[in-house]
């Protein structure tokens, strides 16, 4: 066995500074399962979902988390805050190893575009090993939804995907839908962790790599610790899932190229006649303003 063990938060969240409330259930969570080796809060668990609250990164925001990775001496996932870069505003995750360091920061792909717009999409997938375990990877909620993203990870040794979400609409159950089917069609664990009021509709989840539901959640605050182990992984990637199915063997030993993916050849008649990526809207209703709000300084004090 390679097991390792990992908890999801979700937890009640505001539009404005989590930050501390979010302390406060780590402490929790570290007090009633020590053994836990990772936390993964939902997205945009930080600060909300306006982008009025984009932060800097590195910051006194990411430093905070730090601090809390080095107090419990655990990987953390702070799910995600809204960065201010260049111009630019990303969703971005920091994830930040035991000693506190901040290993990487990944970049939403697909912002839920048109609802998010103002977002920048990221253009780079992250990974990180943990040593003596495995390959971890990361994807932002509406990334899932694209199984490119998955099979990108996961063809390159990926064996668990860390989903923070934040949905909070009537779709939920499609959400559920795709991780539970990505979790099958790439042989892959899935921490699917939403969060509660401003957060989401709560439904966490998290799937093994047989497609099996391991934890499925309902809408009160919860801790979920489950503990993992990666061999499983490795065996049903080599033999099958469920000793049938080998579906990375099957895409690595693909007879075709997609055409789909050649970006000058490819005919886009069809997708072009879909129309612009908008918000549907009533038939003479004005314009959304999508302007952001100020940026907030001293969110932390």
């Amino acid at each position: 066995m390679t097991p390792f063990a990992i908890a999801g938060i979700q937890m009640y969240l505001t539009v404005g500074n989590n930050i501390e409330v979010m302390r406060q259930r780590l402490d929790l969570t570290m007090h009633l399962y020590p053994w836990v080796q990772m936390v993964l809060f939902s997205e945009l668990a930080c600060f909300g979902p306006l982008l009025g609250h984009a932060q800097p990164l590195p910051g006194e925001a990411e430093a905070a988390f730090q601090e809390m990775a080095t107090r419990h001496r655990i990987w953390l996932l702070n799910g995600s805050m809204y960065e201010r870069k260049d111009g630019a505003i990303h969703n971005t995750t920091s994830i930040i190893d035991p000693s506190g360091r901040v290993v990487g920061r990944y970049r939403k792909m697909f912002p839920f575009t048109p609802l998010e717009q103002g977002v920048t999409p990221g253009e780079e997938f992250f990974a990180f090993e943990v040593e003596g375990v495995g390959k971890f990877g990361v994807l932002n909620c509406y990334d899932l939804w694209f199984p490119e993203t998955a099979r990108q990870l996961t063809a390159s040794g990926v064996e668990v995907i860390l989903h923070p979400v934040m949905t909070h609409t009537i779709d939920r159950d499609l959400d559920l839908a795709v991780a539970q089917a990505s979790s099958a069609m790439f042989q892959t664990y899935i921490f699917d962790i939403n969060g509660l009021g401003a957060g989401g509709n709560g439904r966490s989840a998290v799937y093994d790599s047989n497609g099996r539901a391991l934890y499925q959640g309902d809408v009160s605050e919860q801790i979920i610790p489950i503990e993992i182990d990666l061999d499983t992984v490795r065996r049903q990637r080599k033999n099958g899932i469920r000793g049938l199915g080998q579906p990375l063997k099957s895409f690595r030993d693909r007879p075709v190229d997609f055409p789909v993916y050649d970006r000058d050849g490819f005919d886009t008649a069809y997708l072009d006649g879909l129309g612009p990526l908008a918000q549907p809207r009533r038939e003479g209703a004005p314009a959304a303003n999508v302007q952001s709000l100020p940026v907030r300084r001293s969110l932390l004090k």
